[in-house]
């Protein structure tokens, strides 16, 4: 009997049974799609580590005499090589996308990067090149490409130095790009045009202009150690001894590994909780067809019962059709989520991706094909079990409280019936799915407003780099050579400026505390007090007191109050942690890590030395940064430029779509469940619709009814959806700014508050204009006579 019942269903409703499997297939897709991007994301970190020799520290001594053969010598080293700024030049590529110098070793025995294309450069010829995918994508070269690179003769290089305008005047090498290749290294950053980068053999061939020794001279290295970064502080203590001063040391599994893990597995999750939004929103979209076509399968098995056929049979017979649906639906769904994965994983995973391409997630395809197929039974054969009660029951719901103080109050009969219809789900064959209409409005209104509020987070700490501590909007760089004008007169002349509020004279100096590297720069106005954007507590005042930055104070497990013990070039010192407070975004820290103390307190530590030494400028609102920085190089002989944004700022751009997508979906959610209540509502109520057209409802009365449900059920989403989704979108907001970190200031969509009550209740009123209609143009004699 359960085969000739499918045999028939499949032949008399096979276009529903369609419709099933697409919507599985389309629910399958998106959630397995999101759960895999998702893994897949997550994990590309540490499957790059594993494939590309990744250096664990980076040594930056800065210092162009610096013996680099000791170092290679020490017994933490196993592998160093050292780098600079590219000293040459490419015809068509601009320096920021010229690779470091490379030392022998590097891509040969630490960080060897994963080919993407074509192969790793020969360590031992200086004519071949590789480039990683974003360089590809900005400058049109690819494998196979030749390039031009003109060096400098040794004599010539101090000039360069000083005017970097000046053309090449040394060996030409014709190369040739013979791979894509990416590494944590050998990297692209997000913003970024990507690198070209030179193999070790250019240094080999040409080092009296390249290699050590040369006047170009590689200030800093990469190194892996013998122990990771267990052996930090041995190194450290070793390169102390060497020296005798601190070397400033940076773990690169801290600095940009974990760093790079964090970021990941926010997007990670923000991708997961998207896969659990839309599985959610599947049980609606398809968990009403199911009931509607089991509830119709039900009531035409009835008749069956009078020749034998038992409930558990019924039961199996009028499930057996969406069960089936579902399991092609679902690897239909599977196939398309295989598909899909070459587009993931997405944001900064995409960039570090070791293996970009289709990738099948056996675990969760798997998972995705067997369990789709179970839920949809679930749902089937727990619809039919309760149609079968609801055909035998007699019992009657209480109706609404709200439609009761409707009637109370002598409303219009349109209202009062609409408000009815809109928030009680009737029973037996007049039933209206009441419940998902109501909640897939409150969701669709609350998605849509979570979204807009966590967007508007995201476009003001962009656009306003004062959430990540950037105070200033000019950067100069003092006592950088023997011509240079002397500080104090550069700063003088930066104050003096018209447009500039305050200036900073910040001298920076690479302390150690507790194995940590911490860049220390001077709080020293010159004038007015610069803008320091505090977290808690305050600035230092003398010299035994400090500000730490918000993760090198969680580094350091220290607090608010709390002391710690500072090492410099030139002595060590206790301080007291007055506050957590933001630091300017540096070449050797970024704005969460390092500390502020007076210009005392730095002596302490460093005498009258320093690493850096730069004028940190403010301008007043509304000043041009460019035409301040003009002016500047003219009357203080030095020239300015705006810092560079911090990365974290476009690493929040990367998870604004993600909200955005989620909202366009729960829309679609609140639209077809809302559209589905008001068409159902006419098609079961019909009788009750004709009867009250047979005592003088009009047809223009007729249409209000659905008016008024369709706008019942919108207010009631927006009653609960905007406060729901406000909070939902600061609260989301306010995680990314803990974790990110930022300074956090409530976001407000101004735009989408004012536009989300129009607009949901124009929605609801289009989705009511055809059951409107067909309510209004019912054939009332036909429909009493067929009840």
């Amino acid at each position: 009997m359960t085969a000739a019942w499918l045999r028939l269903e499949l032949r008399r409703r096979w276009r529903s049974l369609l419709v099933l499997a697409l919507l599985v297939a389309l629910a399958t897709a998106t959630v397995l799609t999101a759960v895999a991007g998702a893994r897949r994301g997550d994990s590309a970190v540490d499957r790059l580590l594993e494939r590309t020799l990744p250096a664990d520290v980076a040594i930056l001594p800065n210092q162009a005499d610096f013996d680099w053969a000791a170092v290679r010598a020490l017994p933490q080293v196993t592998t160093l090589s050292t780098f600079g700024s590219a000293p040459y030049v490419v015809d068509g590529v601009p320096p920021d996308s010229l690779g470091g110098a490379v030392g022998l070793d590097t891509m040969v025995t630490v960080e060897r990067p994963v080919a993407l294309a074509g192969r790793l450069p020969d360590p031992h010829r200086p004519d071949e090149m590789v480039v990683t995918p974003r360089f590809v994508e900005a400058y049109g070269l690819d494998v196979g490409d030749a390039v031009t690179i003109r060096l400098y003769r040794p004599e010539s290089f101090a000039a360069f130095r000083a005017d970097p305008s000046l053309p090449p005047d040394g060996p030409v090498v014709e190369a040739r790009i013979v791979g894509v290749v990416r590494s944590f290294w050998y990297g692209d950053n997000l913003g970024g045009q990507g690198q070209l980068i030179s193999s070790a053999g250019l240094y080999e061939r040409y080092p009296a202009e390249l290699g050590e020794g040369s006047p170009t001279e590689m200030f800093n290295a990469i190194a892996r150690l013998d122990g990771g970064a267990a052996a930090i502080p041995a190194l450290q203590a070793e390169l102390e001894r060497l020296t005798g001063q601190t070397i400033d040391i940076w773990d690169l599994g801290d600095v940009f590994h974990q760093h790079a893990r964090d970021v990941t597995g926010f997007e990670a999750d923000a991708l997961l909780v998207f896969a659990a939004a839309a599985a959610l929103a599947a049980l609606f979209l398809v968990g009403q067809p199911v009931a509607r076509y089991v509830a119709a399968g039900v009531a035409d098995l009835q008749a069956l019962r009078a020749v034998g056929v038992v409930p558990r049979q019924l039961v199996v017979a009028a499930a057996l059709g969406p069960v089936l649906a579902a399991v092609l639906g679902a690897a239909a769904g599977a196939a398309v989520a295989v598909v899909a994965s070459r587009w993931f994983p997405i944001g900064s995973a995409a960039m570090l991706e070791p293996a970009p391409g289709i990738d099948a997630d056996a675990t969760v395809l798997v998972a995705g094909v067997l369990l789709a197929p179970a839920l949809v039974a679930v749902a089937a054969v727990t619809s039919a079990v309760l149609a079968q009660r609801a055909a035998l029951s007699q019992s009657h719901r209480r109706g609404s409280a709200v439609a009761r103080a409707v009637a109370a109050a002598g409303l219009p009969v349109p209202v009062v019936v609409g408000t009815r219809f809109a928030l009680e789900p009737g029973r037996g064959r007049q039933a209206v799915p009441v419940r998902p209409a109501l909640l897939g409005a409150v969701t669709g209104v609350l998605g849509v407003l979570a979204a807009f509020t966590f967007s508007s987070g995201v476009d003001d700490a962009a656009g306003n780099l004062r959430r990540f501590g950037q105070t200033h909007q000019l950067l100069g760089y003092l006592d950088e050579g023997e011509e240079a004008p002397p500080a104090g007169d550069v700063l003088a002349a930066a104050a003096a400026d018209p447009d500039v509020v305050a200036v900073n004279d910040a001298r920076i100096g690479a302390a150690e505390a507790g194995g940590l590297s911490v860049a220390v720069y001077t709080y020293a106005p010159v004038g007015a007090a610069p803008d320091v954007v505090m977290l808690e507590g305050r600035l230092p005042s003398r010299a035994g007191e400090i500000a730490l930055a918000p993760t090198t104070a969680a580094d350091l497990g220290v607090a608010t109050g709390d002391r710690v013990g500072l090492t410099g070039s030139e002595g060590s010192a206790d301080y007291t942690v007055t506050g957590l407070a933001f630091v300017p975004d540096g070449s050797h820290n970024d704005y969460a890590t390092g500390a502020w103390a007076t210009s005392d307190g730095y002596e302490a530590l460093f005498g009258p030395n320093w690493k850096f030494h730069e004028a940190h400028v403010q301008l007043r609102t509304g000043a041009d940064p460019q035409a301040v920085a003009a002016r500047l190089a003219e009357s203080a002989g030095v020239g300015f430029e705006p810092p560079e944004q911090p990365g974290p700022v476009t690493e929040i751009q990367q998870i604004r779509t993600l909200p955005v997508f989620l909202a366009g979906f729960l829309a679609v959610l609140a639209l077809g469940a809302v559209g589905h209540a008001l068409a159902t509502a006419v098609r079961r109520r019909r009788h009750e619709m004709a009867v009250l057209r047979a005592v003088g409802l009009t047809r223009r009365q007729s249409r209000g009814v659905v008016a008024v449900q369709a706008s019942v059920l919108a207010l009631a989403g927006l009653a609960l959806g905007i406060p729901l989704g406000v909070a939902l979108g600061r609260v989301l907001w306010r995680y990314v700014a803990e974790t990110t970190p930022l300074f956090y200031v409530p976001p407000v969509a101004v735009t989408a508050l004012l536009l989300v009550v129009p607009v949901a209740l124009l929605a609801a009123n289009l989705l009511a204009a055809w059951p409107s209609q067909r309510a209004a143009s019912m054939r009332v004699g036909s429909v009493l006579r067929a009840e």
